[in-house]
């Protein structure tokens, strides 16, 4: 698949062409939100205990789904998540707590294109507004810091690089900024600074979880094994590779890492959602004993 489909969860929509965008403009792409509801990063009310990290892994996040599935049915729960772009959407459902079963009709049924708009006078020309209002419907119209579960979705600050997890605020807003992909999206604007995709600087953010005191990690790498990259593929591995050298760190401090492996190419279609669900729920599934000891106490 083409690099921008392999990057990030809305991707794909960048590269279908105007002719297959939902009509319809982002209204002030670049308008900074400062209202009282504007996404920011806080302490949490709780010191987490246990935390569930869902990467950053565009339509490799699919995977995060079957996770979430397997979870549940293991009758496990956390005390805080952490998502990055992806696993930033997933994990904002999952601690709104919508059921898992309506998380992956959603996952089979959405598609990129219902979720951007054109961006008109913005430099990347498209906007993931949708998704914001799709994520607001989604959790009811709450706010982060009045769902279920506590989460904090990874940001990063263009200004300087630096990675925040957005605890507080508009849920929708703050998954929109979590997946503004850097170069595609345009980024969101919070109180005069710019938002995008942390996924070039921490794509699996274990260091936000034990940052806000978790001491129990399972962490979701969505990433490719490049290892097993076929023929043909050397312009994607390298990319991989520069991937791997980012999640390495944050990988290292998980108590119990879940990599599921569904192939190495990717799509947007009904069948490669399906695998990609069905290896996360199959992983975890299989990690069961590690899992429960893990949450246990």
């Amino acid at each position: 698949m083409s690099g921008p489909t392999r990057r990030g969860w809305l991707g794909a929509a960048s590269a279908l062409g105007a002719a297959t965008l939902l009509p319809g403009c982002a209204l002030q792409p670049d308008q900074d939100h400062t209202g009282p509801d504007a996404p920011e990063a806080g302490p949490l009310a709780r010191t987490p205990r246990v935390a569930w990290i869902f990467s950053s892994g565009g339509p490799r996040g699919f995977v995060h789904v079957g996770v979430v599935k397997a979870l549940h049915q293991l009758g496990l729960r956390p005390d805080l998540i952490v998502g990055a772009s992806a696993g930033a959407l997933v994990g904002t459902l999952c601690a709104a707590g919508v059921p898992a079963e309506a998380i992956e009709r959603a996952a089979l049924g959405l598609q990129p294109w219902e979720l951007v708009r054109w961006a008109p006078g913005s430099q990347q020309r498209l906007a993931a507004t949708g998704l914001a209002s799709w994520v607001q419907q989604a959790v009811g119209g709450r706010p982060l810091q009045a769902l279920p579960t506590p989460v904090l979705c990874a940001v990063q600050r263009l200004r300087d690089g630096a990675v925040l997890g957005f605890n507080r605020g508009h849920a929708g807003l703050a998954v929109q900024a979590s997946a503004a992909i850097e170069g595609q999206f345009t980024p969101v604007t919070i109180r005069g600074e710019a938002f995008a995709d942390a996924d070039l600087r921490m794509p699996l953010p274990v260091r936000l979880a034990r940052a806000a005191g978790a001491t129990r990690v399972l962490a979701v790498d969505a990433s490719a094994h490049e290892d097993r990259a076929p023929a043909g593929a050397q312009r994607y591995r390298e990319s991989d590779l520069r991937k791997r050298a980012l999640t390495a760190p944050d990988a290292a401090l998980a108590d119990v890492l879940l990599h599921p492996e569904f192939g190495y190419w990717v799509s947007m279609t009904e069948a490669f959602r399906r695998r990609a669900i069905d290896a996360g729920h199959a992983a975890t599934l299989a990690a069961a004993p590690a899992l429960r000891a893990l949450h246990a106490g």
